[in-house]
């Protein structure tokens, strides 16, 4: 054998040695974020269909509905922190996400009807519901639809309309960029390599968040957001619902927000790449009475500015305004 054909065939067995490490690796990281999102979800039946929920702690209840990408994991993980702050928090899969299955009519309505059929079997008379991102558009249908179920509404870089003559505060993603995400959060094997290869850019582009904050956050935020990038994994499970999202974001219609009677909270951030804080600043102005806490930085996840954004969703839930008759 010539030097050159054992140098290809030990270039050969070193790259298909390091596909084997990788494969392996990969195998061993979606084992565990499977038996991850399975873990203390239960999946109930009801008038409106089925569906998987969780929840924690006693007190006042909250619906936390998850954003794209979810499901009650990742509800639970953003509102976790008000458990200890004495709120009974509900985390629920919206349709299309983990084992709640894509109903024919996977509308944001349908959705916040659905909200309803969990609250009965649960026996809650009423209830804050938290929206975040894409899912603002069902919680805000549920406040709407439903006032005398909603003690209080939060929307937290909430996906919702604008109108045309409010200028957004970022710009839309270009058709191809759109496409190579939702390629990419289609599949695990490409959604597990990019985290690997190219962490920043999925943190900007699927986060909506610019790395740069979470280069300079505390280790605790730095852990939390870490934690939201790697809980969509399965994203596999997940694809139906974020698919269902993305045509919803693109096909918006103006909401009566004058029929939203509960007390409300509206959050986003400036440097939010998803341009959620334009729709934000719309929605506090035509819901009445509605706060609107606005950050310049924080982008997507908040960065840096959770512990405010617990403190005003805490103060509003416990309000005796908001307290059920």
């Amino acid at each position: 054998m010539t030097r050159a054909r054992r140098w290809l065939l030990a270039t050969a067995l070193v790259l298909g040695g390091a596909a084997v490490a990788i494969w392996w690796q990969f195998s061993i990281d979606l084992a565990a974020a499977q038996a991850k999102a399975a873990l203390g979800s239960t999946v109930i039946g009801t008038p409106c269909g089925i569906g998987e929920y969780q929840e924690a702690g006693t007190g006042p209840s909250l619906l936390a509905v998850h954003g794209s990408g979810g499901g009650f994991d990742q509800g639970m993980a953003f509102a976790a922190p008000l458990v200890a702050r004495g709120i009974r928090v509900i985390a629920m899969s919206r349709f299309g996400y983990l084992r709640t299955p894509m109903p024919a009519d996977g509308s944001a309505e349908a959705q916040a009807d659905a909200f309803v059929c969990l609250m009965d079997a649960l026996d809650v008379p009423t209830a804050a519901v938290m929206g975040g991102s894409a899912g603002a558009l069902s919680a805000l249908q549920l406040a709407v639809r439903h006032p005398d179920r909603v003690s209080a509404l939060i929307l937290l870089v909430p996906l919702g309309y604008t109108p045309p003559d409010k200028a957004r505060s970022a710009a839309p993603m270009a058709p191809w960029a759109e496409a190579v995400m939702m390629r990419v959060i289609g599949s695990d094997a490409l959604f597990w390599s990019a985290m690997h290869i190219a962490r920043k850019r999925v943190i900007a582009t699927v986060l909506a968040t610019p790395p740069g904050l979470l280069a300079s956050a505390s280790p605790d935020e730095q852990a939390r957001i870490n934690a939201m990038l790697d809980g969509i994994l399965p994203v596999s499970a997940r694809a139906i619902g974020l698919r269902a999202d993305t045509a919803a974001s693109k096909a918006m219609t103006p909401v009566d927000l004058s029929r939203v009677r509960a007390p409300s909270l509206i959050i986003s951030a400036r440097d939010d790449s998803y341009g959620t804080y334009a729709a934000a600043e719309y929605m506090a102005g035509q819901i009445a009475g509605a706060r609107f806490l606005g950050f310049d930085t924080g982008g997507h996840t908040w960065v840096g500015q959770n512990e405010a954004v617990m403190d005003a969703v805490t103060a509003l839930i416990t309000s005796p305004q908001t307290a059920p008759p």
